[in-house]
């Protein structure tokens, strides 16, 4: 895991938990940056990556720590998959919360 320095700046492979909409208070990492107000997020549970939810970043809270195995693979245009997206959120130990 690698830390962010600012929480201003969001990075692929980054813990974000939204704060508005029906997944308020799901954690969710980042898997694509669109533009400056919109990211794709997902967490390989109700978001899968083939669907991943774009969502503005003033509706989410940012942790400063950014998964290196998922960073790596999207450098390296290597598939992202649901298993990995969920075992990553578990060994943060960041679950979805129970309904």
């Amino acid at each position: 895991m690698c830390i962010l320095q600012s929480t201003r700046e969001v990075a692929i492979g980054q813990f974000v938990k939204s704060k508005a909409g029906r997944d308020k208070d799901r954690v969710f990492v980042i898997v694509d940056i669109v533009d400056e107000l919109y990211v794709l997020i997902a967490d390989g549970d109700l978001r899968k990556m083939e669907k991943a939810k774009r969502k503005k970043i003033k509706h989410l809270s940012k942790f400063n720590i950014i998964s290196e195995e998922i960073e790596k693979r999207f450098s390296s245009d290597k598939k992202i998959s649901n298993l990995m997206l969920r075992r990553e959120i578990e060994k943060l130990g960041l679950h979805k919360p129970q309904i």
